[in-house]
């Protein structure tokens, strides 16, 4: 494609924000919980104006999995979003997990469908030490990528990347994936079962970053261009072993912490409300150019 071609997107109206995917990443239980209270109050001394708002649905993913401060309680639900998953016949005694899925997928989907939420962000924590990332499935989403440019501005103290896990969209199968954008937000270092106040304060703002982002966005504000580093996984090393007994025989080296990754520098530029839509479905446009080495 041509870098001078515009590409048109609608309005972002309805975003969801997600925690409790996996029920012991408490960060993003808790802040969901926050959020929800923040809501409700709200909606208590809330008038209507008249003006066409932005929805947020905030969601407890994974609620038997909270109650019990434990990942999962019958399967990974982060791995329940695929079409076949969702759309295949369920069992006499499905787990859990999968008809919660289903659930999600109704009220935030239906996955691939038109009438799908416009962004879907899924909070995550993690022990390992990677800073603020966002995981998506593509590395040409020009909203996630923007709303990562906007965090990385907003919050220059925070390492940042952004992960592409280069998986089709059809054989997509994490939460993020129902809506038609979404990414996951994961931050670490953060024990399980846990919440490190640091941990909570760096999500709590990149949300916050990235609303301001949407409502910006929609309000048709000017979005300068420039670079974005996207991080795609070129293979993975097993750990030296035993030859008999197969125990692992070595540790990583503090200089390779970070599985071997390619890097993909992107190159975006202006996005902003096409003012001469007239359609209630107001129109984005950017430009964008891509690099690699």
């Amino acid at each position: 494609m041509d870098v001078d071609e515009p590409v048109c997107l609608p309005r972002l109206s309805r975003i969801a924000v997600c925690g409790g995917t996996h029920g012991n990443e408490l960060p993003g239980v808790y802040l969901v919980r926050d959020v929800l209270k923040l809501q409700r109050r709200a909606s208590e001394g809330e008038e209507d104006d008249g003006e066409e708002h932005t929805s947020m649905l905030t969601v407890l993913s994974n609620p038997r999995a909270v109650q019990q401060c434990r990942r999962y309680t019958d399967t990974d639900l982060n791995r329940c979003f695929t079409l076949a998953t969702l759309n295949g016949p369920t069992s006499d005694s499905p787990p859990y997990e999968v008809l919660r899925a289903q659930e999600l997928n109704t009220m935030l989907g239906p996955k691939g469908g038109p009438g799908a939420v416009d962004l879907v962000c899924d909070l995550h924590s993690t022990t390992a030490n990677m800073g603020l990332c966002f995981i998506a499935y593509s590395d040409c989403d020009w909203i996630c990528l923007h709303i990562f440019k906007h965090l990385q501005r907003r919050m220059p103290d925070t390492p940042m990347r952004f992960i592409h896990l280069g998986i089709s969209g059809k054989e997509s199968y994490s939460l993020d994936s129902v809506g038609k954008h979404g990414f996951a937000m994961e931050i670490g270092p953060q024990p399980h079962g846990g919440v490190r106040s640091d941990i909570y304060a760096v999500m709590s703002a990149g949300v916050r970053h990235m609303l301001d982002w949407v409502g910006l966005f929609n309000s048709g504000a000017v979005f300068e261009g420039g670079w974005v580093d996207v991080f795609t996984l070129v293979k993975n090393i097993d750990y030296p072993r035993d030859s008999k007994t197969h125990n692992i025989t070595a540790a990583i080296h503090s200089h390779l912490q970070v599985c071997p990754c390619r890097n993909v520098r992107i190159q975006i530029s202006s996005l902003e409300v096409d003012k001469l839509t007239s359609s209630p479905q107001t129109q984005a446009t950017i430009f964008f150019k891509l690099h690699f080495f």
